[in-house]
């Protein structure tokens, strides 16, 4: 059991509660046969579109190289299609396929059951409560970098 000392600092407490979710997550996802990153990704381009690796790695904050291993990964799959950009043949254009938004319909399940595992003490108002109030520091920081 931790010192009370320790349970009251919001940052410690965040710290333990995102090594639980780092955990329960990351088994949902190999339940799914992916990574973290493929979800990212996949998320990324249903919600914005076909895009350049580069626009990829910034829009979901992996670096470049991991992307364009992620990139690899899904596209042996099916999940995405690379094909040069008609504006400049040095960058690749990633593209969404039908089957790689049926994986992202499965992740999408998985990480929903991961979050009612992960949140199960936690009251739906509870739940929309913490978002709200972590989206905040995140933007804060995300504002001053």
């Amino acid at each position: 059991m931790a010192p009370a000392a320790l349970k009251k600092l919001p940052s410690w407490l965040l710290t333990q509660s995102a090594a639980h979710a780092h955990r329960i997550i990351s088994e949902a996802f190999a339940a799914g046969e992916a990574r973290g990153y493929h979800y990212r990704l996949l998320a990324t381009l249903a919600e914005f579109g076909p895009q350049s690796q580069a626009s990829l790695g910034r829009r979901t904050g992996i670096d470049r190289s991991d992307v364009v291993a992620a990139i690899n990964e899904l596209s042996a799959a099916n999940y995405v299609e690379r094909s040069p950009d008609p504006t400049d043949g040095r960058r690749n254009i990633i593209t969404l396929t039908p089957t790689g938004q049926a994986q992202l319909n499965r992740l999408e399940a998985l990480v929903q059951q991961a979050q009612n595992t992960l949140f199960a003490s936690l009251s739906p108002s509870e739940r929309g409560e913490l978002t709200r109030l972590l989206t905040k520091v995140l933007d804060h920081h995300a504002a001053g970098s």
